[in-house]
């Protein structure tokens, strides 16, 4: 891995993450001159493009500031990067609670105010699962978790939302009070909003601090709704379950 200087460098951006790479690779500790020497870039660009990530808090300087280690604010990319986890226990409980169900039964996680599918459906896979990671506003399992933040409505995107289908909820006054009755009820719903003809009902799994986490969705033909809510205190009990295994 080399700096391989030309008329056209490297850009910033890919001497940030070079740096990064070597800091990562080597460890706390690592020298500016063992990074310069490694890459083979020009001093000056390393010590410009290290001030830089140390400025944004990607990296940190030791105590002792003769190198530099990682810093706090690469934490949140490398967990939206990084699959989520589900412990073999909770996957035999999902698969248990599928076993006697006939609808779709996903496990989406919740990690920095956005979406992850943990666990598919195998038998009925999400259809629309980019409208449901991109667009939280139009689907049971993003309303149970905007619900939950301090200010819900602030971390909805700026401009107008995305309508998805006719149904599609974009005014940011009645999202609000869909977010106060979710807080009240303990669950989320949608019906026709992220696709039509299907609906989901979303039910909470909690930390130990009590704050979701993650959710059980439950999803089948919208004019089969009222079925699938005949099955949410059987998905109460599991989410139950499931919160020590996952948390």
């Amino acid at each position: 891995m080399s700096y391989r200087p030309g008329n056209r460098g490297p850009s910033t951006a890919s001497n940030s993450l070079r740096i990064l790479e070597i800091v990562a690779r080597f460890g706390t500790g690592t020298t500016a001159k063992e990074i310069t020497d490694t890459l083979q870039m020009p001093p000056a660009t390393a010590y410009r493009t290290l001030n830089a990530l140390v400025g944004d808090e990607y990296l940190a300087r030791t105590s002792d500031l003769r190198g530099f280690a990682l810093g706090h604010a690469l934490s949140g990319l490398i967990t939206a990067a990084t699959p989520p986890t589900v412990p073999t226990a909770a996957q035999t409980a999902l698969e248990e609670f599928r076993s006697g169900y006939r609808f779709a039964v996903h496990l989406i996680m919740f990690r920095n105010a956005s979406l992850r599918i943990a666990d598919e459906d195998p038998d009925h896979p999400l259809q629309s699962s980019f409208e449901m990671l991109r667009y939280p506003h139009a689907s049971a399992a993003g309303k149970l978790m905007l619900a939950e933040l301090s200010d819900s409505v602030s971390a909805l995107p700026r401009g107008p939302l995305m309508k998805l289908t006719q149904h599609t909820i974009t005014d940011r006054g009645q999202l609000e009070e869909q977010f106060a009755e979710i807080r009240s009820k303990g669950e989320a719903s949608e019906i026709n909003e992220l696709e039509q003809g299907s609906a989901r009902l979303a039910l909470p799994i909690r930390l130990p601090d009590g704050s979701v986490g993650a959710a059980l969705c439950l999803s089948g033909p919208s004019e089969r709704f009222a079925a699938i809510c005949e099955h949410a205190e059987a998905a109460h009990r599991l989410t139950s379950r499931l919160a020590p295994l996952l948390f």
